[in-house]
């Protein structure tokens, strides 16, 4: 008799979104000299969804934060979830002028890492929607060790065509990749 976990485990990626649904749109590496800001722009309106995943080091302590199209009005809302192994915090803002993807860790030598869905970004009949999972550790070398969840908003209808994401300087080897993803939910 099969252990029911063990065949959940080998069809549940197939759930989600068939093999093959995800598209790479675009990456980059941070080089030798750092970066202040990453931005995907001429995105393709051909997806139901995008996902941004990032691999991010820097050496002081910030939030990676993103803006739609340029927009640095007070459009977005986000409410985060987060935990360090002994507490448990939320919170949320209104009116922002970006939203919030994570908080980075100040180590260097540690990156924070997150996957963040951008749902429904060519729908111009409502307001976008992001959702984020989100982890830093510095291998217990300081207090800065979390892991969250955040989800944003951005008011504005408009199809999203780029991305820009900022909050601290990025250092050489972050990593920053967006995907499309073809239907599904």
């Amino acid at each position: 008799m099969p252990i029911l976990g063990i065949v959940a485990s080998q069809i549940s990626g197939h759930l989600f979104a068939p093999s093959g649904a995800y598209d790479s749109i675009a990456t980059t590496t941070v080089g030798a000299g750092g970066s202040s800001s990453i931005t995907f722009s001429s995105i393709p309106q051909g997806y139901t969804h995008l996902q941004i995943r990032c691999m991010v080091l820097t050496s002081s302590q910030n939030n990676l934060l993103v803006r739609f199209n340029g927009d640095s009005g007070s459009n977005y809302a986000l409410h985060q979830l987060q935990g360090n192994g002994s507490a448990a915090s939320s919170e949320n803002q209104t009116t922002e002028t970006r939203a919030r993807i994570c908080l980075l860790n100040p180590n260097a030598s540690y990156p924070a890492v997150s996957v963040t869905d951008i749902l429904d970004y060519t729908n111009t009949s409502k307001a976008t929607t992001i959702r984020t999972l989100w982890g830093a550790d510095a291998n217990a070398a300081d207090t800065q060790a979390r892991v969250g969840l955040t989800s944003g908003l951005w008011t504005n209808t408009a199809a999203i065509t780029s991305i820009e994401l900022y909050g601290s300087p990025f250092t050489q080897y972050s990593s920053f990749a967006l995907y499309g993803i073809k239907g599904g939910n």
